[in-house]
C-alpha cells in the first residue's frame, strides 16, 4: 500500500500549465497514452491501466470525493498478461467504463504533475505528492498547496471525482 496527497483541476489554459510545469520539473517530461478500464467494485476504484503496447498495471485506490488536497491510498501491480487479466476481471466484476487520455508527466521531487487531455472531457491538471518514508500527510499537503500556487491552480477549478465519474455524469446528461 502507498499513499499520496492529490488534487485534480480543470485547465483553462493548457499551454500555460505546460510552461509552468516544465519550469518546475526536475526531469524532462514524459508523454504517455493511457487507457484505463474501470471495473465494478463495492468500494474504491479498480482499474487496469494500459500504457503503451502490452504494458499494463492493475490499480486499486480509495479516496474521498472532495475538492482540495485529499489523501489517496492505493495498490499497484504490474500485469504480465494484461489482455487475459482484463477478460478475467470483466467476466468476474463487469466493466464500469473506460477512460482514454494523453498524459504529460512532469516530476518535482517525489510529486507527479500530470497534464491530461482526456477524451470527451477536456484538459486537466493533477498533482500527486507521494508520501516518502517518515513524511507526514500534512507535509505532503503543504507540498501540494505550494505547487497549486506555483501552477496557478484556482480553487474554483478543482474537481472532486475521478475521470470515470465525470464521463458517467456526462453520459447521464446527454
Amino acid at each position: 500500500m502507498a499513499e499520496n496527497i492529490e488534487i485534480k483541476a480543470r485547465l483553462t489554459d493548457p499551454a500555460r500549465a505546460h510552461r509552468l510545469a516544465r519550469a518546475l520539473s526536475d526531469v524532462p517530461a514524459q508523454v504517455l497514452s493511457q487507457r484505463d478500464v474501470f471495473f465494478c467494485v463495492p468500494r474504491g476504484r479498480l482499474k487496469l491501466r494500459w500504457q503503451g503496447g502490452n504494458r499494463a498495471y492493475l490499480v486499486y485506490y480509495e479516496r474521498a470525493d472532495d475538492t482540495g488536497p485529499r489523501s489517496s491510498v492505493y495498490y499497484v501491480s504490474k500485469s504480465r498478461d494484461p489482455a487475459v487479466l482484463e477478460q478475467l476481471l470483466a467476466a468476474a466484476l463487469s466493466v464500469r467504463g473506460e477512460v482514454r487520455k494523453q498524459r504529460t508527466l512532469y516530476m518535482t521531487g517525489k510529486t507527479r504533475i500530470h497534464i491530461d487531455s482526456v477524451d470527451g472531457l477536456g484538459h486537466f491538471l493533477e498533482l500527486e505528492a507521494v508520501l516518502a518514508p517518515g513524511q507526514t500527510s500534512e507535509q505532503a499537503y503543504e507540498v501540494v498547496r505550494s505547487l497549486m500556487d506555483q501552477l496557478e491552480v484556482s480553487e474554483a477549478n478543482l474537481v472532486d471525482v475521478a475521470y470515470i465519474d465525470l464521463l458517467e455524469q456526462r453520459a447521464k446528461e446527454a
